[in-house]
């Protein structure tokens, strides 16, 4: 099989949309790893079946992640993707670059390795495709002198990542690209080396909206609320209601139908104790509908996908807790290292956090950590079984999402 004939992958490269297929082979001009890629692919899509082989002992030295170790099956067919490791560097908050930022990831990356690139994986780290195992070392020194590190992999803290944030949304609660920030950097050790059961991922974002789709993908979803009530506009809620039925958009759609729109006097009023900080109505009426003054975040756990157990939506653990710099995110690096602590002792292998939580019970991880539980956390708190009360936890002070003390 020739670099040209790919029969299989030309159809991907059919249509409209932007196709890896393209950017494979425009790199495969300068590479030849790429070049034989392309042909291990059409392979792989022929005989229904992968040629990869996934893990070995690759890295750098004192760290023991962020390098995943990647061979193909038959060496001696295709030499230069013999060995085709990934390489993963820290992003920026944000995923903010300059051009010359992103100039000098591209010139040491077609220096050492494919040339290829993932913007961004998954977790969110800068992806480098292909490299042999002779060339990680040196890699990874050009990249440290460029001020770049490495991410995350193996049962670590996986790259922490963010929105945009008060960078660029209006509706952000707490500043996300700051808090990312200055955790990834408190917790440094716990990216690069790998000593838990399983991964573990915090995803910050900075409202209900989770555009880093946090809940379904992350352990820790930090997502950003408000302790108050929505802010109303009523002279803006009367020029949304000159082009727009309110009561069908807005009203009708609330999931708890806390809001009320009144079509005489043309004003929207809210029951600010059923409202669930949805965003809904603020994505709706931007304009004359925001966020309280109070803010900050609620923080989940144990969202993933399959691996032991099912996929996984995140629970509520605590419904309001603030998010400042200038208290260095204290409180929440303190959940944290009590969430992991509980799940080292308690987890097993390959288990993810969410998973022994199933496994063990959810009062037991409350108890674990430290925290009462709250009617936040449950869906229908006096039908849901899942939390059983009992007099230790009602001694323990709760705070509820509207500041009340249980």
């Amino acid at each position: 099989m020739t670099e040209k004939n790919t029969p299989l992958l030309d159809e991907l490269e059919k249509g409209k949309w932007p196709s890896f297929v393209t950017e494979i082979k425009r790199a495969a001009v300068k590479s030849e790893a790429a070049g034989e890629l392309l042909q291990v692919l059409e392979r792989s899509y022929k005989e229904r079946r992968g040629h990869w082989k996934h893990g070995g002992i690759v890295g750098v030295r004192g760290y023991g992640g962020g390098v995943i170790g990647r061979y193909v099956d038959e060496p001696q067919t295709y030499p230069n993707v013999a060995e085709f490791h990934t390489v993963r560097l820290l992003q920026p908050s944000g995923w903010f670059y300059n051009t010359k930022t992103l100039r000098t990831v591209c010139d040491i990356w077609e220096k050492y390795g494919s040339g290829l690139t993932n913007m961004h994986g998954s977790t969110g780290d800068i992806i480098l495709l292909g490299c042999k195992t002779e060339h990680i070392q040196p890699i990874f020194d050009e990249f440290s002198e460029a001020g770049f590190d490495l991410g995350g992999s193996g049962s670590c803290l996986r790259t922490p990542n963010c929105c945009v944030g008060p960078g660029r949304c209006e509706h952000a609660c707490y500043d996300t690209l700051e808090a990312c920030y200055n955790i990834t950097n408190e917790f440094m050790d716990e990216l690069h080396r790998p000593m838990w059961p399983y991964k573990s991922k915090i995803k910050f974002s900075g409202c209900a909206n989770d555009c880093t789709s946090s809940i379904a993908r992350s352990d820790c979803s930090v997502i950003g609320t408000w302790r108050d009530t929505l802010r109303i506009d009523q002279e803006a809620v009367k020029e949304y209601a000159a082009k727009m039925n309110i009561k069908a958009a807005v009203c009708d759609k609330c999931p708890t139908s806390c809001l009320t729109f009144n079509a005489e006097t043309q004003e929207l009023s809210v029951v600010g104790e059923d409202c669930t900080r949805c965003m809904h109505c603020i994505n709706v009426m931007p304009k004359a509908i925001q966020p309280g003054k109070e803010k900050g975040a609620t923080i989940l756990i144990g969202g993933k996908s399959t691996i032991v157990q099912s996929a996984f939506m995140s629970w509520v653990i605590v419904p309001f807790m603030k998010m400042e710099a200038e208290d260095d995110f204290a409180e929440f690096k303190d959940l944290m290292r009590r969430i992991w602590e509980w799940w080292d002792e308690h987890g097993k292998s390959r288990e993810r956090i969410g998973e022994t939580i199933y496994r063990l019970g959810m009062t037991k991880f409350l108890n674990g950590i430290e925290v009462a539980p709250v009617p936040q956390m449950v869906f229908r708190p006096r039908a849901n079984p899942y939390v059983f009360w009992n007099q230790d936890d009602l001694d323990r002070s709760g705070t509820a999402l509207d500041g009340s003390k249980l």
